[in-house]
């Protein structure tokens, strides 16, 4: 079965990028996309031999995002392939000329529908939000315009699917992100809190430098690329000026040494807000660590507080603080639970649900 995954864009590459880039490895999928970055790829361990981009965009929002959508609304791969997976909310165009076709809902895009306020009022100057509520309207309207030309839906997380409903009213079946949990394991505790994900607003990375600054005794290491666009920029900067000396900032680094990472923390700690899914606590849970998380959005579905770690209700940096003392004093029991929770979203049991969607 020949199957191809359209994806908006290889450049940076978070959860999404690698759950794509694991169901292509596993599925022999081609993988269709713009912009592509192939030595993170391969730093990953991927091949790019089977990526292939449509056409370069623009690194700037809204630019970026609209060339994207168009570009994917003119690909016509004429039945190349037995079956299509569109894994990107800017890819959703592509649906409309490739059948038969899922999509495989990380997020209906968050700054069109539930981050819309959010990105309102954070990353759009007074001036510009007008011009921001027309392009937002235009891409809703868009949006349902394609719908009917997906042929299935597929949400990553009860949360998503929630989503799908709410702000698209369009039914789905959930299957989450998988993990490869055999490249994952524990060693020695070498004293550091991790934190991986990408350096933009609603992260909150900000809170957990704020807490940790109040915790001059314990390292935290951030791991957190971005995308070089101005908003990604700006908020990166503001990080870096804000940083503590027990607060060590890695840009980017290799699948191997993100692994030796998860391995050697203490614990790992995330404050995204309303997170679609959270395929990095799943990593450090695969890794034996337990997870300060938000109790919302996806967290509620991967974790489970007192066993893998602890949901903080209402986060704030306080609460962190408090919970990072706690953790700090005690986190061996949470070993062999953290593992073994994991093992419910490896690869081995979730690409056979995929293969069989495909081809109900």
């Amino acid at each position: 079965m020949k199957i191809a995954i359209f994806h908006n864009f290889l450049d940076n590459i978070g959860g999404a990028e690698k759950t794509d880039l694991l169901i292509a490895r596993e599925l022999g999928a081609d993988i269709y996309t713009t912009n592509i970055d192939v030595e993170k790829i391969r730093s990953m361990g991927f091949s790019t031999d089977n990526i292939f981009s449509i056409g370069r965009v623009p690194i700037n929002a809204p630019f970026r995002q609209d060339a994207t959508s168009w570009r994917f609304s003119h690909l016509n791969l004429k039945k190349k392939y037995d079956a299509y997976i569109i894994a990107g909310d800017w890819a959703l165009s592509g649906a409309i000329h490739n059948h038969p076709n899922l999509w495989y809902v990380y997020s209906p895009s968050r700054e069109l529908w539930d981050l819309y306020p959010y990105t309102r009022k954070n990353l759009v100057p007074w001036h510009g939000r007008f011009l921001f509520d027309v392009w937002v309207h235009y891409h809703r309207h868009k949006s349902h315009k394609i719908l009917p030309y997906v042929d299935k839906i597929i949400a990553t997380s009860n949360t998503v699917k929630e989503r799908i409903k709410h702000y698209l009213d369009q039914e789905s079946i959930v299957l989450y992100p998988p993990i490869d949990t055999s490249l994952y394991s524990n060693g020695e505790d070498h004293g550091y809190w991790l934190s991986v994900n990408r350096l933009i607003t609603h992260k909150r990375v900000d809170m957990q430098i704020q807490a940790f600054a109040q915790l001059p005794k314990e390292k935290l290491v951030i791991v957190g690329s971005y995308e070089k666009s101005k908003h990604f920029d700006r908020y990166a900067h503001y990080i870096q000026s804000i940083t503590p000396p027990n607060v060590e900032i890695r840009s980017w680094v290799s699948d191997e040494e993100l692994r030796s990472l998860y391995a050697h923390c203490h614990a790992f700690i995330t404050t995204s807000l309303n997170e679609d899914f959270g395929l990095t606590p799943l990593e450090a849970m695969a890794s034996g660590k337990p997870v300060i998380a938000p109790n919302e959005g996806g967290y509620r579905e991967t974790l489970v507080d007192g066993h893998t770690g602890l949901l903080i209700t209402n986060i704030d940096t306080n609460k962190i603080i408090t919970a990072v003392k706690s953790l700090a004093q005690d986190k061996k029991h949470y070993e062999d639970f953290c593992k073994k929770h994991a093992q419910q979203f490896d690869i081995a049991l979730y690409i056979d649900a995929f293969k069989k969607e495909l081809l109900k």
